[in-house]
């Protein structure tokens, strides 16, 4: 397994926002986790990439041991994220964007004497046409649609090669038909990289259109696991979550 997650919890006070929960992810697999709000996904996800530390349990990649560590060595480790509300740098280029993780991964933040914007731009440029951004490497992200920013987004998390990639909402805030695009694009790289993507999401039809496998959770805890199709027909999931239709 690419990720291995046992017995993960976080409470803030008395609230227990993730309780005892386990699952893991395999090279080229897509896993969601879904649920309702405040069932415990955005923090799970937090812990994994290093914004909160657990109180307690194992996260695993490969054989590192993640839990506790800052997000910059969890990167470094190789595990790449988006996030719900993406954030670029509006100023500089979509080219520029992609530059500054690609010299944040091979070191090169503090090169002396060099303009930046002359470092590894063909692999910037690469990167832009993996995700159907190529032709518009010269703009600056603050003109962007939304959608192409989520593609500029996923540009950057590629940067530094992940074995895993999460994605927090990776379509909240774009319209339907771009939904489907941006998904389609990280199923290709899990595929073609052999890459684990674990990721969160309330439209359903992105969901069972795109997960192998789906986690759901409710009050922190883990309450189903599967496939689409035995967490669709799954009574309790129904009813907390997904409803009767």
């Amino acid at each position: 397994m690419v990720l291995s997650v046992r017995n993960l919890s976080k409470a803030y006070g008395g609230v227990q926002a993730v309780r005892d929960v386990s699952f893991s992810v395999a090279p080229g697999e897509i896993v969601a986790i879904i649920g309702p709000n405040g069932a415990g996904k955005t923090t799970c996800f937090n812990m994994l990439n290093g914004q909160l530390v657990p109180d307690s349990g194992e996260i695993r990649l490969g054989g590192a041991s993640l839990a506790g560590l800052p997000p910059h060595r969890i990167w470094r480790l190789g595990v790449g994220r988006t996030f719900q509300v993406t954030a670029t740098f509006g100023s500089m280029s979509v080219r520029e964007n992609v530059q500054t993780a690609l010299l944040s991964h091979h070191r090169r933040n503090y090169a002396m004497w060099s303009r930046a914007s002359a470092f590894l731009k063909k692999e910037a440029e690469a990167l832009l046409e993996r995700v159907g951004m190529g032709e518009q490497a010269d703009r600056p992200c603050a003109v962007l649609a939304y959608g192409d920013l989520k593609r500029v987004e996923l540009a950057i998390a590629l940067a530094n090669r992940p074995r895993l990639l999460l994605m927090d909402e990776p379509t909240a805030g774009m319209a339907p038909e771009e939904r489907g695009a941006v998904m389609a694009l990280a199923a290709a790289q899990a595929r073609s990289e052999n890459l684990a993507v674990l990721f969160t999401e309330h439209d359903m039809n992105v969901v069972f259109g795109f997960a192998s496998r789906v986690i759901v959770m409710h009050l922190g805890e883990v309450i189903a696991a599967g496939s689409p199709e035995e967490v669709q027909a799954d009574a309790r999931v129904r009813e907390v979550y997904l409803g009767d239709t």
